[in-house]
């Protein structure tokens, strides 16, 4: 782990966001981060994608047992 060096603003928008989003402030970051990353690597998937992506890995059931 180390430290990132962020600008003023972004940090306030990150602690806003975390807010709304209820997400500490290193985890608004951290998914900003590895949504961005996502990004990069499948430029051709967008953010719904991208979420159920990071969901499946997760072995989450997004489907909750009923057929899409």
């Amino acid at each position: 782990m180390g430290i990132v060096k962020i600008a003023d603003d972004l940090h306030a928008e990150i602690r806003k966001a975390s807010g709304a989003m209820s997400r500490s402030i290193n985890a608004q970051a951290e998914f900003w981060l590895k949504m961005g990353m996502l990004a990069e690597f499948y430029p051709t998937k967008n953010y719904q994608e991208l979420t159920i992506m990071l969901l499946q890995k997760a072995d989450v059931n997004i489907f909750g047992g009923v057929n899409e």
